[in-house]
């Protein structure tokens, strides 16, 4: 009976010392995150009103949509319908992309290991989406198209939307108007948030296997869209290589992210202590010296599973 008594001790003491130090971590990052906001806070409440717009445009060429047969498609031969009642499935996928990456984003907060800071790789997100987004709404009001979709075809209510009552009407979007929308075909939504999220992870991300997952969930999920009937082949195929060329370029006009696995592992002293406190600021760790790792970058590339990479390129950035 002691030493079950001693055992339970020890795990609550060991439980209560790793609450405390996952708390102090989590503020200490928080105080990071929220002076980068307030010197960034523009950028991201300019791509966020970039979201409502790009929603109001999808919305308002809703209007325009004119039901009509669907258009011979490569991809419908190909690939057998999957009926509307499973039509749920591509969007379980998204939503798994969408979710996972948003809780990797925040992982600084929770974990030790510090690789970037949440503000900055949202307003680097947030520029890729817009860029992409820009170049959607160009091609889906250049061209209204017949949606393929399940309520998009003639005869179903949801093919064409009512002129707006009032001009709030006009403005408001309701979950079911992006869930229910037609005529915003070229290029799919759903790829860009896809592909802009897993070419982030492939640069900013550490496991392997996971970027792997990602690429397979993406492709997955190209053929479920299609399957399902959401899209035409075609907006699929220019997501692709649309996505990826904006988010190229606009990379190498942003500046690098700065580097958190820089930190030196440095002795305790009295000369060191406010080194301390500027790395565990810096990093977002508690300060304990059982927390500090050798940690690598190079060429703003972030070394996967642990092992060096050696590049002849600086990046001078």
């Amino acid at each position: 009976m002691g030493l079950v008594g001693g055992t339970d001790r020890d795990m609550s003491f060991y439980i209560g010392r790793e609450a405390s130090k996952l708390w102090k971590r989590f503020c200490a990052e928080a105080t990071t995150e929220i002076n980068l906001l307030a010197e960034n806070w523009k950028y991201i409440l300019g791509g966020l009103i970039c979201q409502y717009i790009h929603g109001l445009a999808a919305r308002g060429v809703h209007y325009f949509h004119r039901p009509g047969p669907i258009l011979q498609d490569v991809g419908f031969y190909l690939l057998p319908e999957l009926g509307q009642d499973r039509a749920y499935i591509s969007e379980t996928v998204f939503t798994t992309i969408f979710l996972s990456f948003v809780l990797w984003t925040f992982h600084p907060f929770i974990f030790k290991t510090k690789k970037i800071y949440t503000v900055l790789i949202w307003c680097r997100v947030l520029a890729f989406l817009v860029g992409c987004q820009f170049l959607r709404i160009l091609t889906f009001y250049s061209t209204q198209l017949p949606g393929p979709n399940y309520h998009c075809r003639e005869g179903s209510k949801l093919a064409t939307l009512p002129p707006p009552d009032n001009i709030l009407q006009a403005l408001l979007i309701v979950p079911r108007g992006v869930l229910y929308g037609c005529g915003d075909l070229i290029f799919s939504s759903h790829m860009i948030f896809s592909l802009v999220f897993v070419r982030t992870y492939q640069k900013y991300g550490t496991r392997r296997f996971i970027k792997q997952c990602a690429w397979l969930a993406v492709i997955a999920q190209s053929l479920l869209i299609i399957a399902s009937r959401k899209h035409y082949t075609v907006d699929v195929v220019v997501a692709w290589y649309t996505v990826n060329l904006v988010v190229f370029f606009i990379d190498k006009t942003l500046p690098e992210l700065p580097d958190r696995t820089s930190a030196l592992l440095l002795p305790v002293t009295k000369d060191s202590k406010s080194k301390e406190e500027n790395h565990k600021l810096l990093n977002g760790n508690s300060g304990d010296p059982a927390e500090w790792r050798p940690r690598t970058q190079i060429n703003g590339k972030i070394v996967e599973d642990g092992k060096t990479v050696h590049e002849a390129v600086i990046n001078g950035v």
